[in-house]
């Protein structure tokens, strides 16, 4: 069995391919054998000290693979398809023991590699859109990094709640991409983003912005989007894909229009088995019946994983990226 190790924050370069050894799975655990893990911006936040861990460590929150073995008081069956995205981190093995009630079961409609590219971008949009903002029909959103894996799925589930949708991203290549997945619009970050999405929805003054904003980008989006929004507009920042936002005065939101702002994070709302399986069956039901798309546009073996966290860092990388075992 191999794992990919850190003993200390850094950049890729401290990640290390090991051998690793497993006890027999203890109560209530499993083993897995892991057929294809899930890359996310937050594996690099983890490897780079942005989000503190503990050390010696792993990496990785998500993965789609097959029980090998069950621990006393487990239900799961040997054989059966499973997956997850809310760690304990480690995914980035071949095999781990993790807790039964962590997993829920893989329809036959979604493969182990779309449930490691989609599972925790796919939780996040759920999330973000149905229990964060709270989308209406008719509401009109701004995704930054839209064709991103998370940005593609939150362009696709907002269409489903009848969102009107503003893309924003680097290329024009890029913005084709969003429009392709649904995006009625489409803005160059290298312009005005701001002035472009008022221009969008109504005019230069307060009256016009937009609903709502889904930001994963953080510290080089976070003017922008603040000034992409409507007054009373709510601002969702979800991400540091750029860096942190640091600094804030909450003035500014006073100054921008009675604004609402939040950091939510996946976790504080799938914090237990009957959250993670309702919510996360309700995802794994729109990617088996085609409601959400899955564009798996990269693919690494297990043990390339620092060149998966360069290309993802330089924005080489458009949809979503698994690691093969």
């Amino acid at each position: 069995m191999k794992a990919i190790r850190i003993d200390a924050s850094g950049g890729p370069e401290v990640m290390q391919w090991q051998d690793i050894t497993l006890p027999p799975p203890g109560p209530d655990e499993v083993r897995l054998r892991h057929t294809a893990i899930g890359l996310n911006f937050i594996d690099t936040y983890h490897r780079s000290g942005l989000y503190p861990i503990g050390f010696p460590s792993g990496l990785g929150l998500e993965a789609a693979g097959v029980v090998e073995a069950v621990g006393e008081g487990v239900t799961l069956t040997e054989g059966t398809r499973v997956g997850y995205c809310w760690g304990p981190i480690g995914a980035y093995a071949t095999h781990r023991n993790i807790a039964a009630a962590m997993l829920v079961e893989l329809p036959d409609g979604v493969s182990d590699e779309m449930a490691a590219a989609g599972l925790l971008k796919g939780c996040t949009t759920e999330f973000l859109i149905e229990r964060c903002a709270e989308v209406r029909p008719g509401d009109t959103a701004l995704v930054p990094a839209a064709a991103g894996g998370v940005g593609l799925l939150l362009v696709q589930w907002l269409k489903l709640v009848g969102a009107h949708v503003i893309a924003v991203a680097g290329t024009p290549q890029k913005l084709a991409l969003a429009a392709a997945y649904g995006a009625d619009h489409g803005v160059l970050d290298t312009s005005d983003v701001a002035k472009e999405v008022r221009a969008l929805t109504g005019g230069p003054n307060s009256a016009g912005g937009v609903d709502v904003v889904f930001d994963g980008v953080g510290k080089n989006s976070w003017e922008s989007s603040l000034d992409s929004l409507k007054r009373r507009g709510l601002m969702i920042s979800f991400g540091n894909a750029s860096g942190p936002v640091a600094g804030v005065d909450l003035g500014i939101l006073a100054r921008k229009g009675s604004l609402f702002a939040t950091r939510p994070t996946l976790f504080d709302y799938y914090t237990s088995p009957e959250e993670r399986q309702a919510h996360a069956g309700r995802v794994l039901q729109l990617m088996a019946s085609g409601g959400l798309k899955l564009a798996i546009n990269q693919r690494y073996k297990l043990a390339n994983a620092a060149k998966a966290h360069e290309d993802l860092a330089a924005r080489l990388t458009t949809g979503s990226t698994v690691l093969i075992p």
